[in-house]
């Protein structure tokens, strides 16, 4: 790559093939001292796990566990006690510790009674359905923890109108009496529907499961498209971005594409415009004009402001017969002026005066520029990512062809590091330009500072973005080297130039970030941006679940 330079009256930034990226540290130790602080920051253990179809059934029975243990109840009263929390255990305890027992239960719609039932062999030989009030057979009946008693037809029928459409309906299995608030025995409805019909059974014990997830705020589906049948489950309360073991990151919030520094709200309205056909509408209205006749879009090819709309139709799909009509309009004002225009006048016509029109278009050429600017960067280095992205097999190669070299040290793990800093790096370098789009421009913020104030902060911002940008660059350029062919003496000078450079990129991205995350959107006064916060690993891989029950 070429050597450039930028600079400014209170900045200086500067970028060649020929700089020692490690002249900012005194010495050696130093730079150690940066490397030892740089790799604690990437080994963090990881807060946040893949939930599998497998080990579904062990996340969920973990949570049940600890509430059946905590509050001495059933499984199906642990399980309406969470759905209502939302699977949150440590809400649960917060609740019981400042309300009591008996407060969590009636907020949860939990009723615990002390009758214990009656068994086939205790009811009479006949009993009174609670649903058709028919007599039945005591074989025939199913009684409830309440005491009260229905006849298999009757429940069945009624959980088979009930459909389970959804996993949070599980929630709702009452005894389904008057003034009883009872929740079923999720067992005595298994083997009540499992009797009858094998699919609503399964569809059952499905939704039970998923319920763990629906339901669960920090339990969230993979959007993978195909979907990896995954799920992820968070340990921290807070806004976060997670990877999952397909390998698809994205923001746990909203379940789009990892999008910091961007907020959840300010991606959903780039991604819209970028999907949208609001922009070639935009180009349409600032270089074509209506034709005066059929208001067809009309685009002058000549430099004559005296303009002929040509149109050609065609008489038949199949034949080659066709006519084509000239119409005679003013470019300027998009008129039309009849035969009396000609190559030298148009007789009769003026169009000098100012029009409101003319400034609208020439407001939606501006706002078109300033979109395609900071859209093409955007894409620019989201291309750049996708490029780099394919390095990781190419470097591998090259450090397989080191390593049986008779290079001493055989540790190459500081050029694997430096590449993930890329990716972390280029990533948030993409995403800060559809953050600049909205949050200096005159729409989505215009009430949350003046206008001196915006430039200001635009111009801090950009001269953030611009230094942080050219070390990214120079660190992508370092790692395309050809280090599979240098000596021993040229590696251990590159590892110096890989970690100064990765450490300082790093403090670059973090310093941008948590400016934007603070001095930015921490500073808004009329409306609310939060942003996933800033980790030098990059965006969190969740780690499996086990899949094992403790009994």
């Amino acid at each position: 790559m070429g050597d450039y330079g930028i600079s400014d009256d209170d900045h200086c930034y500067s970028y060649g093939d020929n700089d020692d990226d490690y002249d900012d540290y005194d010495s050696r130790d130093e730079l150690q001292a940066a490397e030892t602080e740089w790799c604690v920051r990437q080994s963090t253990a990881s807060s946040s796990k893949v939930i599998t179809k497998e080990s579904l059934l062990a996340a969920q029975r973990e949570d049940l566990l600890r509430v059946m243990d905590l509050l001495s109840l059933k499984e199906h009263h642990a399980r309406t006690l969470l759905i209502y929390y939302r699977w949150d255990v440590e809400k649960v305890l917060s609740v019981l510790v400042e309300y009591g027992k008996e407060r969590l239960f009636a907020k949860a719609g939990v009723t615990i009674l002390e009758h214990d039932g009656l068994s086939s062999s205790e009811l009479p030989s006949t009993v009174s359905c609670n649903i058709c009030f028919d007599d039945v057979s005591a074989e025939e009946v199913t009684t409830m923890d309440c005491g009260h008693s229905f006849c298999n037809s009757c429940k069945y029928s009624d959980m088979k109108y009930f459909s389970f459409t959804a996993p949070s309906e599980v929630d709702a299995l009452g005894a389904w009496h008057t003034k009883c608030n009872a929740i079923c025995d999720e067992a005595k409805v298994r083997h009540l529907v499992s009797a009858r019909d094998s699919d609503l059974a399964e569809k059952f014990d499905r939704f039970l499961l998923e319920s763990y997830i629906e339901d669960n705020r920090r339990v969230k589906w993979c959007p993978s498209v195909p979907h990896c049948g995954n799920a992820i489950r968070i340990e921290v309360d807070e806004l976060c971005e997670v990877e999952c073991a397909c390998g698809l990151q994205f923001c746990f919030s909203c379940s789009s594409e990892a999008h910091s520094p961007c907020s959840c709200q300010i991606w959903a309205l780039w991604s819209k415009k970028c999907l949208d056909e609001s922009e070639s509408v935009n180009w349409i209205t600032v270089h074509t004009k209506p034709c005066p006749k059929c208001q067809k879009p009309v685009e002058k090819n000549g430099g004559c402001n005296l303009a002929h709309v040509y149109m050609l139709f065609l008489f038949d799909a199949s034949s080659s017969a066709s006519v084509t009509i000239a119409m005679h309009a003013c470019w300027l004002c998009g008129g039309a002026t009849g035969q009396e225009h000609t190559w030298t006048e148009i007789a009769g016509h003026s169009c000098g005066r100012y029009k409101e029109l003319e400034q609208e278009a020439e407001c939606a050429k501006r706002s078109l520029e300033r979109y395609t600017h900071y859209h093409n960067r955007y894409k620019a280095h989201i291309d750049s990512l996708k490029l780099e992205s394919k390095m990781k097999e190419t470097i591998q190669d090259k450090i397989n062809i080191l390593e049986e070299t008779e290079i001493s040290s055989k540790d190459f793990s500081w050029i694997i590091s430096g590449l993930d800093r890329l990716f972390r790096s280029r990533r948030i370098l993409s995403y800060s330009y559809p953050f600049a789009y909205y949050m200096f421009g005159d729409d989505l913020f215009k009430d949350e500072m003046t206008k001196e104030e915006r430039e200001l902060k635009q111009n801090l911002f950009e001269d953030q973005q611009q230094q942080f940008e050219a070390h990214v660059e120079k660190l992508s350029s370092i790692l395309e080297e050809k280090f599979h062919l240098y000596t021993e003496d040229e590696v251990k000078d590159l590892r110096l130039r890989i970690i100064a450079l990765s450490v300082t990129t790093d403090n670059l991205c973090r310093n941008l970030h948590e400016w934007i995350e603070t001095d930015l959107l921490g500073s808004l006064k009329y409306t609310v941006h939060e942003i996933a916060p800033y980790k030098s690993k990059g965006v969190e891989k969740a780690s499996e679940l086990p899949n094992c029950l403790d009994t």
